[in-house]
């Protein structure tokens, strides 16, 4: 196990130094086996942080081709989290799903394969950036247009 190793590992699950250090050795220098072992533990650090408020809200929009347009409300713990680059990111690729799935409601959004990973649902999505920003993040609602 190298520092680039370490390094790439950091890149690709936004994972501390230490954590995907500590990954890597666990996993006997597996990238991929790291890569789990990394985000069970994400998901295990989301669940704990579920009940905390998030109560700074987020809109973002979303129009594609003029035809379809999103509008949705998405809310952190902080104010601080809504403006990174992580959350706007999350913000932009939820609208997305949205414009290109058109679920009903929130509950059917969350349960949905990712449209850029069908390996996970939107709420392991979600999950998976809490576990980076270190807060709660909820969808509130949302609302899709086509004409």
């Amino acid at each position: 196990m190298s520092a680039q190793d370490v390094a790439k590992l950091r890149e690709e699950t936004g994972a501390g130094m230490m954590d995907a250090k500590r990954a890597l050795d666990s996993a006997g220098g597996d990238m991929e086996k790291a890569k789990q072992a990394l985000l069970a533990a994400g998901l295990a650090k989301a669940e704990k942080k579920s009940d905390r408020v998030a109560g700074a809200g987020y809109l973002e929009t979303y129009v594609h081709a003029g035809r379809i347009g999103v509008l949705v409300e998405i809310h952190a713990e902080t104010d601080f989290v809504t403006r990174g680059e992580v959350f706007r990111e999350l913000s932009k690729n939820i609208a997305m799903q949205i414009s290109a799935t058109a679920p009903e409601t929130v509950e059917q959004l969350l349960a949905q394969p990712y449209i850029r990973d069908e390996a996970m649902t939107i709420e392991q999505f979600i999950k998976s950036v809490i576990a980076k920003v270190g807060e709660n993040i909820q969808i509130a609602k949302f609302v899709r247009y086509q004409v």
